[in-house]
């Protein structure tokens, strides 16, 4: 896999295609809003955009932001295409493209993450592609109680570290510790490193 591939811009829709796709959301706000039985202001509280806002989508009068409608899938529990699919599309396969920037986490000199599992599922498994950068580390914070993480690395090499332990891995190795204690990923290498990384939550 080349760590430094490039995003390849995507095409632009034309109006005709950015309308229907204008209506297919707004159609499916008041649809999923109606089968979760919330009044506007019970969505606007739950995903954090003005009942104003919620109103004039649905009524086809407004098209929400990126941002807008990214809140608007988060408070439903589905991801951004799942939002303006159709109710009469049925997909048995939801492809992630690699140039979907709602997946693009982060992106920097030192680390890139992208995000390899749907959004609506992130409450309780994730799963990222990480290129760590020569010198780059991701130090996270511990997560909640009975979180775990299962790193593989693709290539390069990488010093783990969770609590108190340590583990050097490399090309073909995999990891899995506990997420839960303050934990690091650390590239001590002269290349970029390319790993997979599955975090896993307890359900309640």
């Amino acid at each position: 896999m080349n760590a430094a591939k490039r995003v390849r811009p995507s095409k632009t829709p034309g109006p005709a295609v950015e309308e229907s796709i204008g209506r297919v959301l707004c159609s499916r706000v008041r649809e999923l809003r109606k089968k979760k039985r919330w009044t506007l202001e019970e969505m606007s509280a739950a995903c954090g955009v003005s009942r104003s806002m919620l109103s004039e989508i649905e009524r086809e009068r407004a098209n929400p932001t990126l941002a807008v409608a990214y809140r608007i899938a988060q408070a439903f529990g589905v991801s951004l295409g799942e939002l303006v699919q159709s109710t009469g599309a049925v997909h048995q396969i939801d492809v992630i493209r690699a140039d979907d920037r709602t997946y693009h986490f982060r992106s920097d000199h030192h680390c890139s993450i992208r995000t390899l599992s749907p959004l609506n599922l992130e409450k309780s498994v994730e799963f990222y592609e990480i290129v760590l950068r020569p010198n780059g580390a991701l130090k996270s914070a511990p997560h909640f109680d009975g979180a775990r993480e299962l790193l593989t690395v693709q290539r390069g090499a990488v010093r783990l570290c969770s609590a108190d332990d340590t583990a050097e891995i490399q090309a073909g190795d995999s990891a899995h510790y506990r997420a839960d204690l303050p934990h690091s990923i650390e590239n001590r290498g002269t290349e970029d490193a390319v790993l997979f990384l599955v975090v896993t939550y307890l359900r309640d």
